[in-house]
């Protein structure tokens, strides 16, 4: 035998000595049947993929995916909170806020639904940028374009409280040039949840009010302050008949499903309120830019003489500012 027979020979031995090794089927991928989406690194949800797909077919149920965007963004945004001048004249400066980027998580969402990508998605985020920032207030906290102040018995507990809270409720606003100011949508419902009480003595002449008595008397001051700064008025009623803590004519009325006090800011300067109640007295003052061009309207001061007040008797009583004339 030459040296190849032997070669050969030795190779079939070796080669009936290895066992055979069996080939191994090649595994599926496993479609993942659960999403998680986390934010910040916590389980926030946990979806089936069937729960957003029309039934029969492979497409996405596009209302339920709005749907499931608009409560994730609910759960997890956080609104920017704008600069103001706190009690000691100091600014607070501004925060910026964040809510849910919805182009990236709808991206991201669609890799797992229909290319079976990773079943954990960390919410993405956009920030957001408050619109007043502490440079803006700054420059338009100095120039005093307006003011105007009216007088209140503080013994009158109650009144006294809703005055306050009104009065904090428009203070610190900024108005930008075109925009237009709500006194209803600033200051919001007036109800026991926010804070605002039952005034059963209130000044003659002011709407019968359940619950927030006095507020009517901010919004006249507002008025005034905001008449003595050239600003345009778009809305505002007098009560039908004569409230004594301003003359007469220069009162605004307010409900909070009735009568609003609106203005317009026409100049080409944001415009500042400031207000503050207590000690008896309402002030509300209007500032803005030094760069500001705007007319001044000069508008009667009042006495400091408080005016009169009288017994509310009636059983009817709203969840807001009520529509009834006093006798």
């Amino acid at each position: 035998m030459g040296f190849n027979g032997i070669w050969i020979a030795g190779l079939a031995i070796l080669l009936q000595q290895q066992p055979v090794q069996p080939v191994q089927p090649e595994l599926p991928y496993i479609v993942p049947e659960h999403l998680t989406i986390e934010f910040r690194g916590q389980p926030l949800a946990q979806l089936k993929r069937e729960e957003y797909g029309l039934p029969g077919t492979s497409f996405l149920d596009t209302g339920k995916f709005d749907s499931l965007l608009s409560k994730l963004d609910k759960r997890i945004s956080m609104p920017p909170v704008n600069a103001y001048i706190g009690d000691r004249g100091t600014i607070v400066p501004e925060q910026s806020g964040y809510q849910l980027d919805r182009d990236q998580f709808a991206t991201q969402f669609y890799g797992y639904f229909f290319n079976n990508k990773p079943s954990t998605i960390e919410l993405p985020i956009t920030h957001m940028h408050a619109r007043v920032d502490s440079e803006l207030l700054a420059s338009i906290k100095e120039k005093a374009i307006g003011h105007y102040v009216t007088y209140y018995n503080s013994s009158n507990k109650n009144r006294s409280h809703n005055i306050s809270l009104a009065a904090k409720a428009i203070s610190n606003t900024v108005v930008f040039p075109g925009e237009t100011f709500s006194f209803n949508r600033t200051v919001g419902p007036r109800t026991p949840e926010k804070g605002y009480m039952s005034a059963p003595i209130i000044v003659r002449g002011e709407l019968s009010e359940g619950v927030g008595g006095g507020i009517c008397q901010v919004s006249s001051t507002l008025f005034n302050a905001i008449d003595s700064a050239g600003l345009t008025i778009i809305q505002r009623y007098s009560h039908s008949r004569h409230v004594p803590y301003v003359m007469p004519g220069r009162d605004a009325t307010v409900s909070w499903d009735g009568p609003d006090f609106v203005f317009k800011n026409q100049y080409n300067q944001p415009v500042l309120i400031r207000a503050f109640a207590g000690g008896g007295r309402v002030f509300v003052s209007v500032y803005s830019s030094e760069l500001i061009e705007y007319k001044h309207r000069d508008i009667p001061s009042m006495s400091k003489k408080l005016p009169e007040e009288v017994a509310f008797k009636s059983q009817h009583h709203d969840s807001n500012e009520g529509t009834g004339l006093l006798p």
